[in-house]
């Protein structure tokens, strides 16, 4: 069998010149490889097997080397001894490929054996170097007509095999370089079959292994679905709401948030954590993944825990909660180089949901040995594990602390003061900060120093889901770059406010976290992408903000009342000049860019030149633009240009007797 006919390639692969740029060429591939999908797909293919569903394989030329390789090493075993798996290779049958070449044309050799042996439910896994043979993209389709997944190895990306396929796992390099790379993979993927089935302990490949310089993050994974729609009626049936028009969104949730969340700066993450083998559990690994998160996976016995909430004009009606009342059964512990992973991090994030991960022996000796060398922050829960000894902060909010430390009361910031030095005592931590929600955080430390009272940025009606994780997420990166504890603090309380304000968890897409966006930046156009996701409402008002005063601060808060984050359009010194005259500014862009950031009002800032914001309306696109002052609408141009896009103007009045210009001529007066 020399192969099937394909879709010719866009360009034709490389050659190897000689045995050195082989071995060189592997190398890289082999470096790129994803070995957490296979591993991930292993554990799938391990529960359908056992549920009765069966695996179909099909390949042309050595691909067909390799799949039957792949049947025959679960059909057998690939190391110790365990029960026969379902696996059939398409093309070992070959009365039946010939049959079907001649009769029917070798296009369809695999297409028709889908049709006869596949269910809803098996797995069709597809090899192609090229990912382009006609045979195999037509097996797809059958597969997909009769209910089944559809998986592909396949060389570079992209392909049309890869596109059709469900999931696929791409070699990088020549036609020899990816067959081999196919050879690893269905080892790899036969490895997890059987760490699924308990037959071997895991392996942890040295291509698993993080940089240094990583960050860790070990805790529970959740993952978190928000049903999103719109609410205009009562039912006839019930006093309740309807929620009509119901989109399902799902992103990572408890520790996994935390991991996602740290990714976004410029340290490569780890995630230790236990991930269940159902959809939810998949799903969940997929969007890691997708945000740059390596994870170790202990294995979950039991199902993803899933946290629903119901939501409508950016708020939550109804939460529901699916996860079992005991905790997570465990499928292995750590290894030895997962453990060395933890110890040698340079710092640790512990995101404690009260699933059981950090009570694990084994993790618990890692974090043990990792709290006297390591910085650590521990992000405790009221069903989860003390801190160990020696972790650098403990971050519980004003409620958990004041579980744990009962006997103090009171709800101000005398009793979260007096809880926070209990707890130092208690957990032997260089410092806990009680996260108070918009009043900040409170840092108290061992030395018995006076309380570091950070404020906070109040967001009325905002979302806060995620602001903890936020904060803890943002402490530990600051540690790890060598951050003092009230350097970290502060730093995390600012980087949760804008957290908040920029939608908070709700707002989260595995192509914001890809991005790695700067969790300290509230960068305009992130900001308005992050509302809008979450259904809510984009305001901008413009002006030259020179001298604030308060009938600024008293538009600015109007206009944010409007909406649900308020973007403002500063003019820049050349604009200011050409509008006020040359004595204008008295304070240059970059300070009234600074004081306008800092009001709890104003979600983000854009710097524009022209005389006008039009460019900088453009980009932003608002709901609502805001205008101050005695201005009629259909006076102002950015009027037409806002309603282009189907928003709308307002005026909102100006405090009396505040004028900026008064104010510089009584000060140039004396």
């Amino acid at each position: 069998m020399t192969g099937a006919p394909e879709i010719p390639p866009r360009q034709s692969p490389r050659p190897l010149a000689n045995g050195a740029d082989h071995i060189e060429h592997l190398h890289r591939a082999l470096d790129l490889l994803e070995v957490e999908r296979l591993q991930a797909w292993g554990s799938e293919l391990a529960a359908r097997l056992q549920r009765g569903a069966r695996l179909l394989v099909a390949g042309n030329g050595g691909s067909a080397a390799e799949a039957q390789h792949l049947t025959s090493e679960l059909v057998g075993r690939l190391r110790d001894d365990r029960q026969p798996l379902s696996a059939i290779a398409l093309h070992a049958d070959t009365s039946a490929v010939t049959a079907i070449g001649n009769d029917y044309g070798y296009d369809e050799v695999f297409a028709r054996q889908v049709r006869a042996h596949g269910r809803p439910g098996d797995v069709l896994l597809l090899l192609s170097t090229s990912g382009r043979s006609v045979n195999l993209l037509r097996a797809a389709g059958a597969a997909r007509e009769r209910g089944m997944t559809v998986w592909a190895l396949t060389g570079a990306a992209p392909s049309p095999l890869g596109e059709l396929a469900d999931e696929a796992v791409c070699a990088h390099g020549p036609t020899a370089t990816a067959q081999e790379c196919h050879l690893v993979a269905v080892h790899v993927l036969c490895a997890g079959v059987d760490v699924a089935l308990g037959v071997c302990p895991p392996q942890t490949p040295a291509a698993d292994t993080p940089a240094a310089g990583g960050l860790v993050v070990v805790g529970d994974a959740l993952l978190d679905r928000d049903l999103v729609g719109t609410v205009d009626r009562v039912s006839p049936e019930a006093p309740v709401v309807v929620v009509d028009r119901v989109e399902d969104r799902t992103r990572p949730g408890g520790a996994a948030l935390a991991a996602v969340l740290a990714a976004r700066g410029e340290r490569p993450v780890t995630l230790v954590t236990a991930l269940s083998a159902d959809p939810e559990g998949r799903e969940l690994g997929g969007q890691l993944r997708e945000a740059g998160v390596r994870v170790v996976d202990l294995g979950l016995a039991g199902p993803t825990p899933v946290k629903s909430r119901v939501r409508a004009d950016g708020r939550t009606l109804l939460m529901l909660s699916r996860a079992p009342d005991t905790g997570p059964a465990l499928r292995r512990t750590l290894t030895d180089g997962e453990r060395a992973l933890v110890v040698g991090a340079s710092a640790v994030l512990v995101s404690d949901y009260g699933r059981g991960i950090t009570a694990d022996a084994s993790v618990r000796d890692a974090l043990t040995a990792a709290a006297p060398a390591t910085p650590m922050v521990w992000d405790p829960h009221p069903r989860g594990a003390r801190p160990v000894p020696g972790t650098r902060l403990v971050t519980p909010n004003r409620g958990e602390a004041s579980g744990f430390a009962p006997g103090t009361p009171g709800t101000g910031l005398g009793a979260d003061i007096e809880r926070g030095h209990r707890l130092v005592d208690l957990w032997r931590t260089a410092g806990v900060a009680v996260t108070r929600g918009a009043d900040g955080a409170l840092l108290l430390d061992a030395a018995k120093s006076s309380p570091l009272a950070v404020p906070g940025r109040p967001a009325a009606g905002a979302d806060t889901c995620g602001a903890g994780d936020c904060f803890a997420a943002s402490a530990t990166a600051l540690l790890a770059g060598g951050a003092l504890l009230s350097e970290a603090v502060t730093g995390a309380v600012r980087a949760a406010g804008e957290f908040v304000a920029a939608g908070g968890a709700a707002a989260w897409t595995a192509d914001a976290a890809a991005a790695g966006a700067d969790l300290e930046a509230a960068d305009p156009l992130a900001v308005v992408a992050r509302v809008r996701a979450a259904g809510g409402t984009v305001v901008a008002t413009g002006g030259c903000f020179d001298l604030l005063h308060a009938g600024h601060v008293n538009l600015l808060e109007s206009a944010r009342s409007l909406g649900d984050c308020l973007v403002v359009c500063l003019n820049d010194d050349d604009s200011v000049r050409r509008l006020k005259g040359a004595q204008r500014p008295v304070v240059t862009a970059p300070d009234r860019a600074a004081v306008l950031a800092s009001l709890a009002s104003v979600d983000a800032v854009v710097v524009f030149g022209e005389s006008t914001p039009a460019q900088a309306l453009r980009r932003i696109r608002p709901d609502v633009y805001v205008k101050g002052g005695d201005y009629r609408v259909d006076d102002l141009p950015e009027a037409a240009l806002v309603e282009g896009w189907g928003g709308r103007t307002v005026i909102l009045p100006y405090v009396d007797g505040r004028s900026t210009s008064r104010m510089v001529d009584k000060i140039l007066l004396g």
